[in-house]
């Protein structure tokens, strides 16, 4: 089998034993001091303590059946490095799958936080009631300066 490392670690000594001992969720393993996952042929690590953050991330695809369209949930694992880097994103078989996966992560690697980032919130557009507030304002100050 060949690892390749995430980060920059050379540390590739018995990693086929941790590998082969290590707990199975889908396609990624919770070996005692790495993370493993499959990508193709290739098995892909990374040391726990070169963990930052792992969290799921649901992808909703459009899919068109028989009887109808939805949207199909698509679970993810995404993993960043010690520089909050994204990595990896890693497809999970499941919802149950990845959160038995971070709850488990949690346990061997307790610094990892498990939470999504807040993402930016855009600029709040103005509304109805702002827009009157403002036009209400410019006329005030149209009719001061007609008197003055």
């Amino acid at each position: 089998m060949k690892f390749i490392s995430v980060e920059d670690s050379t540390e590739t000594s018995s990693l086929a034993q941790e590998y082969k001992g290590a707990r199975e969720i889908g396609v990624v393993r919770l070996g005692e001091t790495c993370l493993f996952f499959k990508k193709l042929f290739r098995i892909y690590f990374i040391p726990y303590k070169c963990l930052s953050r792992a969290y799921r991330r649901v992808l909703l695809v459009p899919a068109k059946m028989c009887c109808g369209s939805g949207d199909l949930p698509v679970e993810n694992l995404v993993i960043h490095n010690s520089k909050d880097e994204e990595v990896a994103v890693v497809s999970m078989p499941g919802a149950k799958a990845a959160v038995i996966l971070l709850e488990e992560l949690k346990v061997k690697s307790p610094e990892t936080v498990t939470v999504c980032p807040e993402k930016p919130k855009p600029p709040k557009k103005p509304g109805k009631s702002e827009k009157s507030l403002q036009a209400s304002k410019s006329k005030s100050e149209k009719s001061s300066e007609v008197e003055k």
